[in-house]
C-alpha cells in the first residue's frame, strides 16, 4: 500500500510471541466495550467539537487530501506543506489539539467515543513528540514528492475530479500554486543542508529524472493536458477553445518551468551536497530519531537490535518451508539453485504487461468468489485493477492500493506495476491481490471508511501494525480460503512473508548497524528470488522510509496470535467468520487495544 501521508500511520504492536502484554500495559486505562451509541450528550459534542476540529485543520494544511476523500471544496487549493507557515501552523495545531483534548470531561462518553478518545490522546501525543526532529528538512524522495503527485492528479486517471467545467477550473487554479511549493521545497532542502539533514546521495540521484520526465518541449504531448479529453459533452466551443489554452499556458508558463528549475537545482546543488551515508544513525540525533520511527511502524519497545535477531529468525524459518516447495516440486538442487530456477524460467513471467494486469482481473472475480467461506463483513464499495502510470512505473511498487472516495464516487484501485515484467512473477499473484485487495488493504480500509459515527480521523487513518499486519495475514490465510493450489503460487506466498521477514533484517541492518545499501541487497538478493530491480526499489524504499516496513510481519504475528488465543479459549464455539468481524468492525486500532477488545469479545462468547 502507498504511503498515506495526510494522515500519519502509526502502529502499537507486541513482541512477536505471547499475547499477554497489552493487557498488563492498559491495565491503568482498560479499553471501553464498543457497542450501539446512546444520544450524544455534552461530553460527547465537546470531544466530537475538537477531533472534528482537528480533521478539519489538517485539511485545510493538506487540500490535496481532502480531494483524496471526496471532499469538493478542497478541489482548488494545493497547499505548501514545506512553507515556514504551514510547518509552524502544523506542529501548533498538534500541541492545541492536545491540550485540548486532555481536558476534556468523559463523563457520559459512550463506548466508542471514550475509544476514540484514547487513540486520538495517543496519536497527538506521539505527534508533539515527532516535532523534535526535522522531518520538514526531508520534503522529497524518490517515492514520495509532490512533482509526481501533481503528475498523478492531473493526469485525468487520479483522484481529481474532471467531469464538469467547473471541476477543470478548480484544477488549474490548484496546479499555478505548484511552483510556490517549488519555491519553498527548494528553501527546506538548502536549510537541510545547512543542517546535515539530507537523504542519501545514491538514492536522491532518482529525484530529477522523475521531474525532467513531466516536462515536454511538445506540450501537446504532456500529461498535464490528458484532462482535455474530458471535458463534458455539454461544453461549447468557446468553453474547450478557452480551457485548451488555459491548460498549454499551465503547462507552458507554469509547472514546465517549475519542475525543470527543481531538477537543475537538485542535480545542480543538492544532490553533490547530500551524504554518502545510508542510515539514519548518521544524521543528527539519528540514533534517538530512529527509535521513534520503530515505534511508528510497530509502536513496541523493542531495540533495533531486537527486531533484528527476530528478522534472521523469521528468515531462516521461511527458508525451511521453501525447501519443502522444492521436494513438493521435484527440484533438484539447493535453495540458491532454486531461486535461480524461479527468476529464470521464462514460464513464470509474461511477455506483456496487458496479460499480467488481465490475469490480475481473474484473480480477483476467484477470489470475490470464495471470500464468503470466512468473512461474513463485507464493504459496500467495489475495487478495480488498474495498471501503474508510465510517469511513476519506475520509482513505484510492484503493487499497491488507492482506497475508495469517501462519498462512494469512486471505487478502490489495486495498481499493477508493468514497468518491469521479471519484477512481476506469475507466483507471486495470488498473495500480492490478498494483500492490497481483498481480503487484505480493501477489505479493511474500505469497510473502515464505511462505518457509521466514527469521527473522521478514524475512519480515514490508521496504525501501521495493525493496516499493513491485517493485509500480511490475509496472505496467511490463503490456502484457507482456497487459493494456493498450485506449490508454485504458495512459493509465491511465502517469498512474501521472506521479504517482510527480510525487511525486519534490513531496515534495522541500515539505519542502526551501518549496512551500506550494496550490503543490503546483496542479503536480499541471497535469501530471495526478487528481481534485481525489485530487490533496489525495496532497499532504497527503506533507506528513505526508515521504521515504516517494519510493521508488517509485526502486526501479522499479533493478529495471528491473537486468533490462535481465541481458538484455544473457544474450541469448538470458534467462529473464524465472528473472529475476522471483529477484527474489522471497529477499524484501525492500535494494537494492544485490539487485543483488549478482543480478549472481551471471547469473553462474551462463552
Amino acid at each position: 500500500m502507498q504511503r498515506r501521508d495526510w494522515l500519519k500511520v502509526v502502529s502499537v504492536a507486541g513482541l512477536a510471541g505471547g499475547v499477554g502484554w497489552a493487557a498488563r500495559t492498559l491495565a491503568a486505562a482498560p479499553v471501553p466495550e464498543t457497542g450501539a451509541a446512546p444520544a450524544a450528550t455534552v461530553a460527547s459534542r465537546a470531544l466530537d467539537s475538537v477531533v472534528e476540529g482537528y480533521f478539519d485543520d489538517v485539511l485545510d494544511l493538506n487540500p490535496l487530501q481532502g480531494t483524496f476523500l471526496g471532499e469538493a471544496k478542497y478541489d482548488n487549493r494545493l497547499g505548501n506543506p514545506s512553507s515556514e507557515a504551514s510547518i509552524a501552523a502544523g506542529m501548533a495545531l498538534e500541541r492545541q489539539a492536545l491540550r485540548a483534548a486532555r481536558a476534556l470531561d468523559t463523563t457520559g462518553l459512550n463506548n466508542q467515543e471514550a475509544l476514540s478518545l484514547q487513540v486520538f490522546l495517543r496519536d497527538r501525543a506521539e505527534a508533539v513528540e515527532s516535532t523534535q526532529f526535522p522531518e520538514h528538512l526531508l520534503p522529497v524522495n524518490q517515492m514520495d514528492n509532490l512533482g509526481t503527485t501533481m503528475a498523478l492528479f492531473g493526469s485525468g486517471a487520479g483522484p481529481q475530479p474532471f467531469v464538469t467545467l467547473a471541476d477543470h477550473e478548480a484544477w488549474l487554479e490548484r496546479a499555478w500554486q505548484f511552483p510556490q511549493w517549488a519555491a519553498a521545497t527548494q528553501d527546506r532542502l538548502r536549510e537541510g543542508v545547512a543542517h546535515g539533514v539530507t537523504q542519501p546521495q545514491q538514492v536522491m540521484k532518482k529525484v530529477a529524472p522523475q521531474w525532467r520526465g513531466l516536462v515536454t518541449t511538445d506540450t501537446s504531448t504532456s500529461l498535464f493536458l490528458r484532462p482535455l479529453q474530458q471535458l463534458p459533452a455539454s461544453a461549447t466551443g468557446a468553453q474547450r477553445t478557452r480551457l485548451e489554452r488555459s491548460y498549454r499556458q499551465l503547462v507552458e508558463r507554469g509547472l514546465n518551468p517549475a519542475l525543470s528549475g527543481l531538477a537543475d537545482y537538485f542535480e545542480r546543488d543538492y544532490v553533490p551536497a547530500c551524504r554518502t551515508s545510508f542510515g539514519w544513525q548518521a544524521l543528527p540525533h539519528g540514533e534517538e530519531w530512529y527509535a521513534l520511527r520503530i515505534r511508528q511502524g510497530t509502536t513496541t519497545t523493542l531495540s533495533a537490535k531486537e527486531i533484528h535477531e527476530l528478522g534472521l529468525t523469521e528468515v531462516a524459518r521461511i527458508e525451511d518451508e521453501m525447501r519443502g516447495v522444492m521436494r513438493d516440486t521435484g527440484f533438484a538442487g539447493d535453495l540458491t539453485a532454486f531461486f535461480r530456477f524461479m527468476q529464470d524460467d521464462p514460464r513464470f513471467y509474461f511477455t506483456r504487461g496487458s496479460d499480467l494486469v488481465a490475469e490480475y482481473g481473474q484473480i480477483k472475480r476467484r477470489i470475490d468468489a470464495l471470500l464468503p467461506r470466512l468473512f461474513s463483513l463485507f464493504p459496500k464499495a467495489d475495487y478495480e485493477v488498474r495498471e501503474v502510470e508510465s510517469f511513476r512505473a519506475e520509482s513505484s511498487a510492484g503493487g499497491f492500493y488507492q482506497p475508495p472516495s469517501a462519498d462512494g464516487t469512486r471505487p478502490g484501485y489495486f495498481y499493477v506495476n508493468t514497468f518491469n515484467l521479471k519484477a512481476q512473477p506469475k507466483f507471486g499473484m495470488e498473495t500480492l491481490s490478498l494483500h492490497e485487495a481483498a481480503p487484505g488493504h480493501h477489505f479493511q480500509i474500505a469497510l473502515q471508511q464505511e462505518l457509521p459515527g466514527l469521527p473522521r480521523f478514524r475512519r480515514y487513518g490508521g496504525y501501521n501494525a495493525y493496516v499493513e499486519g491485517w493485509a500480511l495475514y490475509a496472505e496467511s490465510i490463503g490456502k484457507e480460503l482456497g487459493m494456493f493450489t498450485d506449490p508454485y503460487q504458495w512459493y509465491g506466498r511465502l517469498a512474501d512473508e521472506m521479504l517482510r521477514a527480510m525487511r525486519l533484517v534490513v531496515d534495522t541492518g541500515l539505519h542502526s548497524m551501518a549496512w551500506s545499501r550494496e550490503q543490503a541487497m546483496q542479503y536480499m538478493a541471497t535469501h530471495s528470488s526478487m528481481a534485481a530491480s525489485d530487490i533496489e526499489a525495496e532497499v532504497e524504499r527503506y533507506i528513505v522510509w526508515p521504521g515504516q516496513a517494519l510493521g508488517y510481519k509485526v502486526g501479522q504475528l499479533r493478529i495471528r496470535a491473537l486468533r490462535t488465543m481465541a481458538e484455544k479459549a473457544l474450541g469448538s464455539r470458534f467462529d473464524v467468520k465472528a473472529f475476522h468481524a471483529e477484527v474489522l468492525r471497529d477499524g484501525s486500532l492500535p494494537l494492544d487495544v485490539l487485543e483488549v477488545k478482543l480478549r472481551r469479545w471471547v469473553a462474551s462468547q462463552g
